[in-house]
């Protein structure tokens, strides 16, 4: 018979705090990432029953379940497993202010949460750093772009090579400030893989390479690079059929000399825009029922666990 995990300690608590993020930018392809002040917030509170209590509330609270199925719960419990503990009961509050489905990091914050709390909530000698859960977050997630400023905030250049996964954390150019247009349609990330070539040519991967490397100079040193440096030539063409209004939007950002792309896989589309006059530029153009248009700063100090306490 195998040997029981040790079970967490009921009665304590922990509240974790984790910003949205818009990946790759343009072209920086499953390797650039920005934490955005949105945040979402979950408190976990460990139980002596085996109860599961579920609060959900914001974005995804009508369709969302409230069961071990959502992605927190199974997030928690892989981590425990992992770590070899167990739980109880748990109850677990979760406001969601980040839309889920359009390109902003909502299922990173939630893999971030869940490995904050779960890994919070074990004995002090028992918990692994940062960097444990940056490994796990990324696996789980599958690659680092959003996970890791949702976890360290800021610019984060991200990559994967023998030693596991990695980050650079880069600080963004005052001056710069993100507009996102998020729009009321969802688009799943794999929907939007799935329509990227399986190949594109070497002048296309050799232009890519230099807006990429433009970009970061653009957003750490030089914000008047921006509009040159967002130029993709690897996905946004392919998946703009999936997500025409985006592509519309985007069209019209760029075309008025706006620094626009698409948030990750879609289809919010964001702006990084160089002063407030770009910012009013950006909310009037895009200025219809169908965009939900918001200024936000840029966060940081990235995932923030501002409450443990043991009863």
């Amino acid at each position: 018979m195998s040997q029981k995990r040790p079970l967490l300690a009921a009665g304590q608590s922990v509240t974790v705090h984790v910003p949205a993020t818009s990946a790759n930018l343009g072209p920086g392809f499953d390797s650039l990432g920005l934490a955005l002040r949105l945040h979402d917030t979950l408190t976990v509170l460990t139980l002596a029953s085996d109860e599961l209590e579920f609060v959900l509330g914001g974005e995804g609270a009508d369709s969302l379940p409230r069961d071990a199925s959502h992605l927190t719960v199974r997030t928690i419990d892989a981590a425990l497993a992992k770590l070899g503990f167990d739980r109880a009961g748990l109850r677990i509050e979760a406001d969601n202010v980040i839309p889920h489905g359009r390109g902003l990091g909502s299922s990173a914050a939630a893999i971030v949460a869940a490995l904050l709390a779960a890994t919070a909530l074990l004995p002090e000698a028992e918990r692994p750093d940062s960097d444990w859960v940056f490994q796990f977050a990324s696996e789980l997630e599958g690659h680092p772009d959003n996970v890791a400023p949702a976890l360290f905030g800021g610019l984060a250049v991200s990559w994967h090579d023998d030693a596991g996964y990695r980050s650079a954390k880069l600080a963004v150019d005052p001056s710069i400030r993100p507009v996102i247009a998020v729009p009321e349609t969802e688009l799943s990330t794999e929907t939007a893989r799935a329509m990227l070539p399986s190949s594109i040519s070497h002048q296309s991967a050799a232009a890519n390479s230099g807006r990429t490397a433009l970009l970061v100079h653009a957003m750490t040193a030089a914000p008047e690079y921006l509009f040159a440096g967002t130029e993709d030539y690897l996905h946004q063409e392919y998946r703009a059929q999936a997500m025409a209004s985006s592509a519309q939007l985007l069209e019209l950002w760029r075309g008025a000399g706006l620094a626009a792309v698409i948030s990750g896989a879609g289809p919010t589309v964001l702006v990084l825009a160089e002063g407030p006059d770009q910012v009013e530029k950006s909310r009037q153009l895009a200025a219809d029922a169908a965009w939900r248009v918001q200024e936000l700063e840029i966060d940081i100090e990235g995932a923030k666990m501002i409450l443990h306490r043991q009863s």
